[in-house]
């Protein structure tokens, strides 16, 4: 990495906590590995318990305000670092972040859902520093899984 500090020492630095993950329990992998390119599928605003917050469920544009999807995403963004270990043994080996991708739970005439999907961008260049800056794209969904107001999604190169 670039950035003169590992991504787990600025974890540390930053008091952020990656929460435990295992496999999927679905039929599908939570992450994938190409050539030197991770794939992260996307990941809810769980919080340390393992559930979703009540705060971060529901529709960005009525019962979610855009701080509180900020918010989530960030929690989203610690799922998917925490897949990102469990896919690597450990994120120094990651180089660069290549994409995020944010879905965001929202109502029809809701048109900032870029604005919650802003909290899991800041994070990782807080984190990674410039290689933390990627492309992005930000959907606004009618619904997602167990009534999450966001879900990420990442691309990340790594060696």
């Amino acid at each position: 990495m670039t950035t003169g500090i590992s991504i787990e020492s600025r974890l540390v630095r930053l008091n952020m906590d990656l929460p435990y993950v295992s496999e999927s329990k679905g039929n599908y992998t939570s992450y994938n590995i190409i050539g030197g390119l991770l794939y992260v599928s996307g990941q809810l605003c769980v919080g340390p318990d393992g559930k979703i917050p009540e705060a971060y469920r529901g529709k960005l544009g009525s019962k979610i305000t855009e701080a509180d999807g900020y918010a989530a995403a960030r929690l989203c963004m610690l799922q998917v670092l925490a897949h990102a270990k469990l896919a690597l043994g450990s994120l120094d080996r990651i180089t660069k972040c290549v994409r995020l991708g944010g879905f965001v739970n929202a109502e029809p005439d809701f048109v900032a859902p870029g604005a919650a999907m802003n909290g899991a961008s800041d994070m990782i260049v807080e984190i990674m520093g410039e290689p933390g800056r990627h492309s992005r794209t930000t959907i606004g969904v009618a619904t997602l899984p167990l009534g999450a107001c966001i879900e990420v999604e990442a691309l990340f190169a790594f060696e």
